[in-house]
């Protein structure tokens, strides 16, 4: 039976969870990929990691992230039970390991890794976490995107199908891109939001910043409409409205930590105050995951 640790594959539980937690081991053979039809040839997949949003089109699939290399043939058997046309694409969102652990196997399968450029360099380079330390080695060849872009949008089509990228400078990490399916109007943001209610990591080691969530969530809200299928990087299928209510958070968090980084307070007097407390008493999960929080929203001004 395979086994994998968590924190050596993915960035938010080692982030936030706790060593107890991050070190517990992902019993691949029980995890189930499940299929959420979200209309016009269009579906969300859940199971170990990040979501996926999967398109199929006349004659070929588009899909957006792929979660842990383990999982690839469920994640394979799943798309196979919505339609047996080949995957084309495959769009990274960002470079952590949670999204982009398919890239290997689906490209040794003929998929094409489609993601902004940044992606190919933290993932060629390897990674530090900045509040762990923990290292992320480079990745195999194989495993780095075919296809990149570096700013703005850019289409990826099959079967008529439109996926629409976007990157976002410096976010959630510095190689951010939504995708939007304006002919099902299905929105997938990555780990710039997610439906969980609960406070989402900013890697601003690797060129994350409070500043760029914000603004990604400001493009949500002008993209979408109240009949938008949001697909967040973790969570169950959003509205708009769940939109709101994070980009209300973030811009909260934002004003009172940025606030206190101008006065000249240091990370540590910033933590001590604790000056999300209101917020932490909802959006964190443990007192861990809310001196984090602070920590990467103090961080992302340093950035400046």
């Amino acid at each position: 039976m395979l086994r994998i640790t968590s924190a050596a594959l993915g960035f938010a539980a080692a982030m936030f969870a706790g060593a107890a937690l991050a070190q517990q081991p992902i019993d691949w053979d029980k995890i189930e990929i499940k299929t959420i039809d979200l209309g016009n040839k269009t579906y969300m997949l859940t199971g170990q990691g990040g979501n996926i949003t999967v398109a199929v089109g006349s004659d070929a699939i588009i899909m957006v992230d792929g979660q842990f290399a383990p999982l690839h043939p469920k994640i394979k058997a799943a798309i196979a039970a919505i339609s047996p046309l080949p995957i084309k694409y495959l769009i990274n969102t960002h470079y952590h390991g949670d999204h982009v652990g398919g890239n290997g196997p689906f490209q040794a399968d003929g998929v094409i890794v489609v993601a902004q450029d940044n992606i190919r360099v933290r993932l060629a380079a390897g990674t530090t976490n900045g509040i762990t330390g923990a290292k992320a080695p480079p990745v195999a060849p194989g495993a780095l995107p075919k296809e990149t872009y570096v700013g703005g949008s850019r289409n990826v089509e099959a079967g008529g199908r439109v996926a629409k990228l976007t990157h976002v400078t410096n976010a959630h990490t510095d190689g951010d891109t939504w995708v939007y399916f304006a002919d099902a109007n299905v929105l997938a943001t990555g780990d710039t939001f997610n439906n969980l209610k609960k406070y989402q990591a900013i890697d601003f080691a690797n060129g994350g910043d409070v500043r760029g969530m914000i603004a990604a969530n400001e493009a949500y809200l002008k993209v979408a409409n109240d009949n938008t299928r949001i697909v967040p990087g973790h969570g169950g299928l959003a509205t708009k409205a769940d939109v709101a209510v994070f980009h209300n958070m973030l811009v909260t968090a934002r004003d009172r930590i940025e606030k206190l980084f101008n006065e000249g307070k240091s990370e540590e007097e910033v933590i001590a105050m604790k000056p999300l407390a209101d917020l932490d008493a909802t959006w964190s999960n443990n007192e861990e995951h809310a001196r984090n929080y602070t920590k990467m929203i103090y961080n992302s001004f340093r950035r400046s």
